[in-house]
C-alpha cells in the first residue's frame, strides 16, 4: 500500500513517506535508465508477483486482470519503466515518468493532468512483503498499471488530476483526495461475477485482498458526496469501501461532483 498524494505520516516519520517537492523536470518513457538491481531486489519482485498473481483470479475486477494481461509484464525481473510506458502510450496515450519518491501533492496531479503517471523504480524490503506504508515499484507498476491501460478508466484519472488542480479551497481539496483514495487506490466494483477489487491499493497488497472482500468491510455504494466526507486511515486495514457498478458509472458521477464542486474543467469545455 502507498500513500495518497496528501497524506501526512504520524510522527515516526518514515523518510519515504515524507513528500517530495520537484525542483527539475523528471524523465519521462524512454528517458528513463533501468537501474542496477541486486538480486535481492529481483527475487523480491518475483515472489511479490508470483504470490499476488495466484491470489488475485476472482478477486481482482476483470478490468485489471485483462489489463495485466494486456502489459504481459516480466515475472522474473522487475520491469524497465520505459517498457511500461511504451505499452501504455500505445494502449491510452499514458507515459510513465520515473519519480524519486511519493511527490509533493501538486507535482503529481500536474503530472496526472499531462496523462503521465509518477512512477517508482525502487521495490520494497523482504521484510514488507505484506505490507509497506511507503510507495515501491511493485505498488505502482503491478498495482496501477494495469488498470491505466482501461480507456474509461486512463480518462477518469487523468481528470482526478485536473480536477485537483482547479481547486479552490482546501476542502474540496480534501473531499478529491477522499475520492482518489476510495477509488484509485481503495476502490470495488461490481463484475457480472460479483463484487471485485480495482483499487491498486488493494490489489498490490496480500493483506488487504484477503481482508477487503469479508464481511470485517462495510461496503457502501460509491456516491461521491459521500465518499468525500469520509475520512480515512492510511495505517490500517480499511474498514470501509465503496461500490462502482461500471467505470462508466464512475467517470459520470464523478463528472457531476466536479461540476458541482469546481466547475467545467477545460477537457470538458
Amino acid at each position: 500500500m502507498a500513500n495518497p498524494p496528501s497524506a501526512t505520516p504520524p510522527g515516526n516519520l518514515d523518510p519515504r513517506c515524507v513528500p517530495i517537492k520537484l525542483d527539475r523536470p523528471i524523465p519521462v518513457g524512454d528517458e528513463i535508465q533501468y537501474p542496477r538491481y541486486t538480486a535481492e531486489e529481483q527475487a523480491v519482485w518475483r515472489d511479490l508477483y508470483a504470490r499476488q498473481v495466484d491470489l488475485l483470479p476472482g478477486r481482482a475486477a476483470d478490468e485489471f486482470l485483462t489489463g495485466l494481461n494486456a502489459l504481459d509484464l516480466a515475472r522474473d525481473r522487475i520491469p524497465a519503466l520505459a517498457d511500461v510506458s511504451r505499452k501504455l502510450e500505445a494502449a491510452t496515450g499514458w507515459r510513465v515518468a520515473r519519480t524519486p519518491g511519493l511527490l509533493d501533492a501538486h507535482d503529481f496531479f500536474s503530472h496526472l493532468a499531462r496523462r503521465v503517471f509518477p512512477c517508482t523504480d525502487y521495490v520494497r524490503s523482504r521484510a514488507e512483503l505484506d505490507y509497506t506504508p511507503a510507495p515501491d515499484c511493485f505498488h505502482d507498476i503491478f498495482g496501477h498499471t494495469p488498470m491505466i491501460m482501461h480507456p474509461r478508466f486512463a480518462d477518469f484519472y487523468q481528470h482526478i488530476g485536473e480536477a485537483a488542480l482547479a481547486c479552490k479551497d482546501a476542502a474540496t481539496e480534501e473531499g478529491l483526495t477522499r475520492i482518489y483514495w476510495f477509488t484509485v487506490e481503495f476502490g470495488l466494483v461490481r463484475n457480472r461475477g460479483g463484487l471485485r477489487i480495482y483499487g491498486n491499493g488493494i490489489i498490490s497488497s496480500y493483506g488487504e485482498v484477503l481482508h477487503s472482500l469479508t464481511d470485517q468491510v462495510t461496503k457502501l455504494p460509491f456516491e461521491p458526496a459521500v465518499v468525500a466526507a469520509t475520512p480515512y486511515d492510511i495505517w490500517h486495514f480499511q474498514d470501509t469501501l465503496f461500490i462502482i457498478e461500471s467505470f462508466d458509472d464512475l467517470a459520470d458521477r464523478f463528472e457531476n461532483w466536479v461540476r458541482r464542486k469546481i466547475g467545467r474543467l477545460a477537457h470538458a469545455a
